[in-house]
């Protein structure tokens, strides 16, 4: 796999260009709708949910910053993996390179447009007077692990929705349930620590990479060695069983279309 990566490279950096430049080329903001979708969402979740919530604490600003950033990076990584193959039937059909490329170059631009947005993120915690520590080294080791999780369930379902067309909004259906079953707008000690739904959203690895990022640009912690790995673990995990389903699903493709 290396080898061929290696090999189709010019045409893998040819791909993350054209996945960072295509996503707004239309629009007249262009690239700034990085910084604007994310603002948008905590302003609404901002007004709402103090209205919802018992307690939001005087820090809730930054944890929605730090929660719906995060989650719009893995996402959109994995939405724009789910919609690769179809979106690109035509050169699959003509063309042989290496398939991974098409779900790869979504995730790499997918983490070049989450290290911009963490932008927002540096800005809130200054404004806020949060302040800024060394902890931030911890964040690329979360956004990879993320990467790889979201790289992995989307190789999965993008070669899965080849074959059965209408999957990318089942799986934007479990998209918007793992934001609900995740700490991201709302505080994990709003749940009894025994109840089954407590231990369930501490189960999720996505509350785990919340709390990694959280502990960095929020509370100046350090995550727990324990976490991490079991965390990189479960991503590599992910990432090898959707690797191993698109490998045996790919060569089917051409004929799908």
């Amino acid at each position: 796999m290396f080898q061929e990566l290696y090999k189709y490279r010019e045409l893998l950096k040819t791909s993350i260009k054209k996945e960072l430049r295509g996503k707004y080329k239309a629009s007249f903001l262009g690239v700034l709708w990085s910084f604007i979708n994310p603002l948008l969402q905590v302003l609404v979740y901002a007004i709402v949910f103090p209205y919802m919530l018992r307690s939001t604490g005087d820090d809730y600003i930054i944890y929605l910053v730090t929660g719906i950033i995060p989650w719009t990076y893995f996402s959109t990584v994995v939405n724009e993996c789910v919609v690769c193959i179809k979106a690109n039937a035509g050169i699959i059909k003509k063309v042989y390179f290496p398939r991974e490329i098409l779900p790869l170059s979504a995730a790499i631009s997918g983490i070049i447009n989450f290290f911009i947005s963490c932008i927002i993120i540096l800005v809130f915690c200054i404004v806020f007077q949060t302040g800024l520590s060394w902890h931030l080294i911890f964040v690329p080791l979360l956004a990879l692990a993320e990467g790889m999780l979201a790289l992995g369930i989307g190789m999965a379902f993008g070669a899965m929705d080849a074959y059965v067309q209408d999957l990318e909004y089942i799986v934007n259906f479990i998209l918007t349930l793992g934001f609900y079953a995740s700490p991201i707008v709302y505080k994990l000690d709003m749940f009894s620590a025994n109840s089954v739904l407590s231990k369930l959203i501490i189960m999720n690895p996505i509350t785990s990479i919340m709390n990694g990022y959280r502990g960095a640009f929020l509370y100046h912690e350090a995550p727990a060695l324990n976490d991490m790995l079991i965390l990189f673990a479960i991503a590599l995990a992910v990432l090898c069983l959707g690797y191993f389903i698109f490998k045996k699903l790919e060569k089917g493709f051409a004929e799908q279309f």
